[in-house]
């Protein structure tokens, strides 16, 4: 089995900065694709965008240019860089893991992003 964790949330002002982070343990043989999420209260889940292996990524038009992913692959970790921040980027934000030689997904246990002047 796999264990997510999540970190990095906060509360930061129109404009600023945050990390997420996404760590993986357990059985795990490497991470095949991170998928972020976000979801504000009352509101569906969104998908933020991906990174699948080391050079396919996807952004969603909301956070294009925005949000970049990246990966630590020795730690089975996976990143969210969030720069220009907008309160509309208010939300939980959730990792799902997609390891190598695993048909299972895993979920982080979200983080809560306020970006608020």
């Amino acid at each position: 089995q796999v264990r997510v964790v999540q970190s990095g949330g906060g509360l930061v002002q129109p404009g600023g900065s945050l990390r997420l982070s996404c760590v993986a343990s357990g059985n795990i043989r490497g991470i095949r694709a991170v998928f972020w999420y976000r979801q504000a209260p009352g509101n569906q889940r969104e998908l933020v965008g991906s990174m699948t292996g080391t050079s396919t990524l996807y952004y969603s038009d909301a956070v294009k240019g925005r949000f970049t992913f990246s990966r630590d692959d020795a730690n089975n970790t996976g990143y969210l860089q969030m720069n220009s921040l907008k309160p509309e980027d208010t939300a939980v934000y959730y990792c799902n893991v997609a390891p190598m030689l695993d048909s299972k997904t895993y979920w982080g246990q979200g983080t809560q992003v306020i970006v608020s002047s």
